[in-house]
């Protein structure tokens, strides 16, 4: 094997310009990511030097197979940790050959969002926590789980360490780093309440940034759940019962929100954002049901409410910033599953633009 990993460690650099580039798109679920590589004449340092591309949209649910062709469109470039060098990942969005977006294209519209001079200048921060959890491959179980039974009650496992606490932390370890590598702005990770589950944060990253760094950031750790035989899941709640779910807790504010005087102008936003509840949460990730139900953390589905310091809200606000009357505040409603690009748009359009 020492030949075989000596061949993909390859350094390019040394004998050719040429880099391979891995173009970065969402299948046809939503959730499921696809990537394919080309060979590049030379280093990029910005999307709009690189050629567009296609791929079988009906091998991924996207088209059908007498017009299958779909263009992929570049938008952000990342270092490649895998193959490093000049080497580097790009993430993409979907279009017809006509040239407009696809169903499963969420980037478009938020793109759109994010661009509105309104939205612009209230320069948007957001800090995305997203929770995931490691299954055994073939039984798809909790890494550190007894194959057909439980571990002890929850507990010890949140920021644990310990090897009958602590389960995967090679794989969280080695993607918190690729990401930095990559330029995505990882702000921490943490062991989880439930075994087996854990999570990283991204940002405080601005506009539609944020959304292409989870996805890229989500991608890489797929990526690495793959060359450790284990399997990546987002699901809200992997396991029924008194354990706790997975979100994708959205810290989000405004430079108004920022400024002195700040607080008020985040308690109008949360009253917007009361208003809109029904249509935010049927945007917020599937079987996202099973976990909002009041318990573990969590606001009931059909509940709007917020609060200083308090974890069972829908929306938490920070001791911290109520004490400076200025700062963020966290939508703790959407799923480990949600789509990063509409989540954060539309926190910013029913927070901004939109008008009751």
């Amino acid at each position: 094997m020492s030949a075989l990993a000596d061949l993909i460690n390859l350094d390019l650099s040394d004998s050719s310009e040429k880099i391979i580039a891995e173009y970065i798109w969402i299948g046809g679920s939503g959730l499921d990511m696809r990537s394919k590589a080309r060979t590049l004449p030379g280093p990029v340092k910005d999307p709009s030097e690189l050629p567009k591309w296609n791929y079988d949209g009906s091998s991924t649910g996207q088209a059908p197979g007498e017009d299958s062709e779909v263009i992929i469109y570049p938008q952000a470039i990342f270092k490649d940790p895998f193959r490093k060098g000049n080497n580097i990942l790009v993430m993409c969005d979907a279009y017809t050959p006509a040239g407009e977006p696809i169903p499963t294209n969420k980037r478009h519209a938020a793109a759109k969002i994010f661009s509105d001079p309104s939205v612009a200048a209230e320069e948007t921060w957001y800090g995305i926590e997203q929770e995931y959890t490691l299954l055994q491959k073939d039984i798809k179980w909790p890494v550190g789980w007894p194959v057909g039974g439980f571990p002890g009650p929850q507990g010890p496992y949140y920021c644990g360490v310990g090897a009958d606490k602590a389960f995967g932390r090679d794989i969280v370890d080695s993607h918190y780093k690729a990401c930095l590598y990559a330029g995505i702005n990882v702000s921490g990770t943490n062991g989880e309440v439930m075994p087996g589950q854990w999570e990283f944060q991204v940002g405080p990253t601005v506009g539609i940034a944020a959304a292409d760094q989870v996805w890229v950031a989500r991608y890489i750790l797929e990526r690495i759940t793959e060359l450790a035989g284990v399997v990546l899941s987002l699901d809200p709640k992997p396991i029924p019962g008194d354990w706790n779910g997975a979100g994708a807790h959205t810290n989000y504010s405004t430079k108004s929100m920022r400024e002195d005087g700040g607080y008020e102008v985040i308690k109008k936003a949360i009253e917007k954002l009361g208003l809109r509840h029904k249509e935010h949460i049927s945007a917020y990730g599937e079987g996202n049901e099973r976990r909002l139900t009041g318990k573990h953390e969590t606001a009931d589905i059909n509940t709007f409410l917020w609060g200083v310091a308090n974890r069972g809200a829908s929306i938490r606000v920070g001791r911290d910033t109520e004490q400076a009357g200025k700062g963020y505040f966290e939508d703790r409603r959407p799923a480990s599953n949600m789509d990063p690009y509409t989540v954060t748009s539309m926190i910013a359009e029913t927070t901004i633009l939109w008008k009751p």
